[in-house]
């Protein structure tokens, strides 16, 4: 047993330092061999680390609604600018009507609460910030949005109640607006408006090096004022978990098509979708780019297995007269093709670490400006498909070597 497990590591040992001393003998060579190597992987790790990053940012942020939440508005989501034109036609405004008939009636949700958004200008001092997300929410989106108070509170239903002029704040405002004060208690002006802040939110960070913390909540009853009661509204409903979605979806699904006397056979005239049609939409996205990207990738291992079956080749015809010795010495045609595969593999793969070792650089320079996640996963992958790269366009110089006859190797010229 102990001799089979030797046997089989002077087998590896061998072929593997021949492959080095080969890299270290003909280093420029063995670089250019190596270079579709080492474009692929690092390629498919960037790829797959952005995609990955993205995702994971998404779902983190963009698509994150909070704990078991959808929302119900006036459309669906739509890719197709003709569906969009017919949605338009046909779909009418969520209302405050809507709003609290839902609230009221449905018996599954934990809550339902009420999100509106516009841009706006925000004042204090000399200092304004333009394209401010002013926010206007009902009481209880505190429980139901992820975006959460790191100091002070978030709007009350006495707020809402009053009309009061108080806001709760993006990380954006604070720093900008009050750069050496706390800004709790100030005033500043949206949009010519006096209001008191009354909270700084958690910061968001940023995403693609667009800031998301550049916003203002204030009670909806104040936004109805400023902005008027005429644009559709956004329901944030919220399950009790998520066993609780797909019924709690139903039934207010069932609730607002009966509001709207929609006859069975007719289709919703209003939009439901949760994180995971979300999720699901955007992966659709990025699964046509990470298609594209396996083509390129695909084209990059083909060429660098060809350089690699040509090098080896190059290095058959190089080495026969050893490979006469070592049949001569009693080599079988298994030992020698094994020798030579094991030497495409390894040069392989060292291509791929030098791929990797590049995409994890690159990925850490990104990181500035877009999320990325490197998984390990596909950096085993990647090894993988490098070493199997290699084993594949070394079959055909392996053979070759495999196949020479003892004394007319013996005869060439050293």
């Amino acid at each position: 047993m102990n001799r089979g497990v030797l046997k089989r590591g002077v087998l590896f040992r061998e072929p593997v330092g021949m492959a080095l001393d080969t890299m270290r003998q003909h280093k420029m060579r063995s670089f250019l061999m190596l270079l579709g190597i080492i474009l692929s992987v690092s390629t498919l790790i960037v790829v797959i680390s952005l995609i990955s990053g993205v995702n994971k940012y998404i779902a983190d942020r963009v698509a994150n609604l909070g704990s078991n939440v959808f929302l119900l508005t006036r459309f669906p989501l739509i890719t197709d600018v003709e569906e969009y034109v017919k949605a338009n036609r046909r779909n009418k405004k969520v209302t405050w009507d809507d709003y609290e008939s839902l609230r009221d009636n449905l018996r599954l949700p934990l809550r339902v609460g009420v999100e509106l958004r516009a841009n706006g200008k925000v004042r204090h001092g000399s200092e304004s910030i333009n394209d401010v997300n002013v926010r206007g929410v009902t009481a209880n989106m505190g429980d139901i949005d992820p975006v959460t108070p790191r100091e002070g509170r978030y709007i009350s239903e006495g707020d809402d109640q009053s009309r009061a002029l108080v806001a709760m704040i993006g990380n954006d405002l604070a720093t900008k607006l009050f750069p050496n004060v706390d800004p709790i208690g100030r005033e500043i002006l949206i949009d010519g408006r006096p209001f008191q802040v009354i909270g700084i939110a958690k910061i968001i960070g940023s995403a693609f090096g667009q800031s998301q913390d550049n916003f203002a909540y204030i009670p909806i009853q104040t936004y109805f004022k400023m902005y008027g009661t005429q644009e559709t509204i956004w329901l944030n409903i919220q399950a009790r978990g998520p066993e609780w979605m797909e019924r709690t979806q139903d039934e207010a699904r069932a609730m607002m098509r009966a509001r709207r006397h929609l006859p069975p056979n007719e289709p919703d005239n209003f939009g439901i979708f949760d994180q995971a049609t979300l999720m699901e939409l955007w992966k659709n996205l990025t699964g046509v780019i990470a298609t594209a990207m396996v083509g390129i990738v695909s084209v990059f291992l083909v060429i660098g297995g060809v350089v690699i079956m040509n090098v080896m080749l190059a290095t058959v015809t190089e080495r026969t007269r050893e490979v006469g010795i070592r049949k001569a010495l009693g080599a079988r045609r298994g030992d020698i093709l094994m020798q030579f595969l094991i030497e495409s593999a390894v040069m392989a793969a060292i291509g791929g670490a030098i791929g990797v070792v590049l995409a994890y650089a690159i990925a850490e320079l990104a990181k500035a400006i877009m999320p990325m996640n490197v998984p390990f996963v596909a950096v085993v992958i990647a090894e993988f498909i490098s070493a199997a790269v290699g084993i594949f366009f070394g079959v055909y110089p392996a053979k070759k070597a495999a196949g020479l006859q003892p004394i007319e190797a013996l005869r060439q010229e050293v």
